[in-house]
């Protein structure tokens, strides 16, 4: 029996009865509507993984039910079909955003407000994906772009997720990732005889020892593109036990999929989907000195002309006393754009926001862009996350 990487086919009564609890599941199996006959139990997680750094994935997403997202807008999670009952209303799912540590106190919670399964994703045409809107955005979330070509279905792959490390083990409390290779399509299907190609995507070792498991469907597969940004080339579905000899893990194939996806993310609202502008970010983490300056550089490239007068500037700052810092935003030629004050009085932690700058008067857009940070005070200390801007 093939079992999901969220639930196997003899857990699916129970699953709709405990509704948007949390599974006891792993990334390398997921369920399907239409398994392979006979196939053996599929299961998903990450086996054979390290635990990720802190921002090193920062448009990760924990859902309630025992599954992973990504960040498609900053109010919309691009899950797989098979996570979710169905399309409509549903406040039910907490999704948890900005951590690898699920109980840390800087994670950023969102419920749910309405979900959509792609209905045709147990069809021969598959397409195990669904989005998840949430009750309010994210502000300045970072979003994960999608692949809308075949050009980066191949290669190395990263997989994470909070699913079981070993094949029937618990979930994680901090995300791990690992490395997957490219499986073709033939040898797949070597494995899984129902696989469906143009629609799905398989990566793992031969031997075994890394995969997905329970817990990790829904969660992205991911790559970088030519300018080393992140892009999101599969959609965890499900697999045979976890990381197990000649059994892949099987993915949605993002490519093949990406146009319905923002189609029906453009009816759902919420955001700007990726693809709607260039996005380009920097999630290493910069120590903010006490009573000191630091800069996040962000690489821009492959934009055409000057500057637009919508560029949106995510950032993601974690610090206990927010008010000591002045953030501004500098582009290559120099010009800088003031995006926060210090203000004595604003005792809060973090900032978390996404500014919308006029940077037409910048002539060239390409080039190195630094957010500068200064904490004007003493006492209190922070890192930079992450920055993201979308041109």
């Amino acid at each position: 029996m093939i079992e999901g990487k969220w639930y196997s086919r003899l857990r699916r009564a129970a699953v709709a009865a405990v509704g948007a609890a949390t599974l006891t599941t792993g990334l390398a199996a997921q369920a399907t509507a239409a398994p392979p006959p006979d196939d053996g139990p599929l299961t998903p997680q990450v086996v054979g993984g390290t635990r990720a750094a802190q921002g090193e994935f920062p448009w990760m997403v924990r859902l309630s039910m025992g599954c992973g997202g990504a960040m498609y807008t900053d109010q919309l999670v691009l899950t797989a079909a098979h996570c979710v009952n169905g399309t409509g209303d549903n406040t039910g799912i907490t999704a948890t955003y900005g951590v690898v540590d699920l109980q840390s106190g800087s994670r950023v919670t969102r419920q749910s407000s309405y979900v959509y399964r792609n209905p045709g994703y147990s069809t021969a045409a598959g397409g195990d994906w669904a989005l998840i809107k949430l009750a309010s955005p994210i502000p300045g979330a970072v979003t994960l772009p999608t692949a809308t070509t075949p050009a980066h279905d191949s290669g190395t792959f990263a997989i994470m997720g909070w699913g079981a490390a070993t094949e029937g083990g618990a979930q994680q409390r901090y995300l791990l990732k690992a490395q997957v290779p490219f499986i073709s399509d033939a040898d797949c299907r070597s494995a899984y005889p129902s696989m469906k190609a143009g629609v799905e995507i398989c990566a793992g070792f031969p031997q075994g020892g890394t995969d997905t498991c329970q817990g990790d469907s829904g969660g992205p597969m991911v790559r970088r593109d030519g300018s080393g940004n992140w892009v999101q080339v599969g959609i965890v579905s499900y697999g045979r036990g976890c990381a197990r000899p000649n059994y892949p893990g099987v993915y949605a194939q993002v490519s093949a999929l990406s146009a319905a996806i923002a189609a029906q993310a453009d009816v759902l609202g919420g955001g700007t989907p990726p693809g709607g502008g260039e996005t380009f970010s920097n999630t290493t983490d910069y120590a903010i000195p006490d009573r000191g300056v630091v800069s996040s550089p962000v690489a821009v490239s492959g934009v055409a002309g000057a500057a637009p007068s919508a560029l949106k500037v995510g950032v993601d700052i974690r610090h206990t006393y927010r008010g000591d810092l002045v953030i501004d935003l500098i582009a290559p030629n120099g010009t800088a754009f003031r995006l926060k004050n210090s203000s004595g009085g604003d005792s809060a932690d973090n900032v978390i926001e996404t500014y919308t700058v006029n940077a037409s008067a910048v002539p060239v857009a390409t080039g190195t862009w630094h957010l500068r940070v200064q904490d004007v005070a003493t006492i209190d200390t922070g890192y930079i996350s992450n920055v993201t801007l979308t041109f």
